[in-house]
């Protein structure tokens, strides 16, 4: 899957942080005198671990749509996951069609990256990386904050975000809805452990979050995450460098399938310096729908024609 912020478009190391630590831990610590007698908050913690890197193992190749907004660029593309790593293609830009010369460069890209397979190999291994390190931070979060329980609310899970695609209609874009009935989120507040001494650089910056989620309660995934910076704190994601205070984030997931959870929005208002110097500005905002299953076995080279002949509807 996508990790890096700055190397692809899906979600950040910071983003996956952020999802794991309200995905798997968040009524971590609620105290009997603040949690709901129905709530235990240590078998609540064992199995929302246990679901999540289930679904992780188990999680099944798809193809979606991404939007992405920043400050330079506002675009569409169609993304593939592989078991070689994904793939994608832009598909418009500034909410109209590529133009026919862009489409080609779009193309050509993919061609290249058909007869390299070093290049493939390469960012599969980023991508491994990436996730070694999200899962050395999962490890810590037990202890890098402390959790409150504060309600139980009904929420909407299956409602993913609009995501227009020029040229197509919603109808013919629309995946099968999930077929559930309404459900009930635990709503949980988080803010750092003054105990906790982080062990590197990257995980420092777990000292300086705090916010509240939305766990829904039967299946004990995240629905959705409301995180703040509440301190200036260095980070180490390949570069050193820090974030400011009162930078925010925010995640939501969607049940899109039955038992198939997908992270379908986030939002990234974050500034610093990176080496102490570079000035960082992340304004991002990222929606992600229309996930539809690709086959399981499916390499990177039938992604890559997938993307070539109809990527919109091919895996259908």
């Amino acid at each position: 899957m996508y990790r890096l912020l700055q190397c692809n478009p899906r979600f950040g190391l910071l983003g996956l942080t952020l999802l794991t630590a309200a995905t798997s831990l968040a009524p971590y610590g609620v105290s009997q005198s603040t949690a709901s007698p129905a709530v235990d908050a240590a078998a609540v913690v064992r199995r929302a671990v246990a679901n999540h890197l289930a679904a992780e193992a188990a999680h099944h190749p798809q193809r979606f749509v991404l939007h992405k907004k920043d400050d330079r660029r506002d675009y569409s593309q169609v993304i593939i996951e592989t078991r070689q790593g994904d793939v994608a293609l832009a598909i418009s830009a500034n909410g109209t069609p590529l133009s026919a010369g862009m489409h080609q460069a779009q193309i050509d890209r993919l061609e290249n990256l058909d007869a390299h397979p070093d290049l493939q190999e390469h960012r599969l291994r980023r991508e491994a990386e990436d996730n070694a390190r999200a899962d050395k931070l999962l490890r810590m979060l037990p202890d890098a904050f402390l959790y409150r329980y504060d309600t139980t609310i009904p929420c909407n899970v299956t409602t993913p975000p609009t995501v227009s695609i020029p040229g197509l209609s919603e109808t013919a874009m629309a995946s099968d809805p999930a077929t559930v009935a309404p459900h009930d989120c635990y709503h949980l507040t988080f803010k750092p452990n003054p105990g906790w001494n982080p062990p590197d650089t990257e995980s420092k910056i777990l000292r300086g979050m705090a916010g509240d989620v939305l766990i829904d309660r039967s299946a004990e995934r995240l629905t959705r995450l409301n995180a703040r910076l509440v301190t200036d704190v260095d980070f180490g994601w390949g570069i050193i460098g820090h974030l400011d205070k009162g930078g925010t984030v925010f995640l939501e997931q969607t049940l899109v399938a039955p038992d198939d959870w997908e992270l379908t929005r986030m939002k990234l208002n974050l500034t610093g310096k990176a080496l102490m110097v570079k000035p960082l500005s992340y304004h991002i905002s990222e929606e992600m729908a229309h996930y539809a299953p690709v086959p399981a076995d499916l390499d990177y080279h039938q992604a890559i024609q997938m993307l070539k002949t109809n990527p919109l509807l091919q895996s259908r």
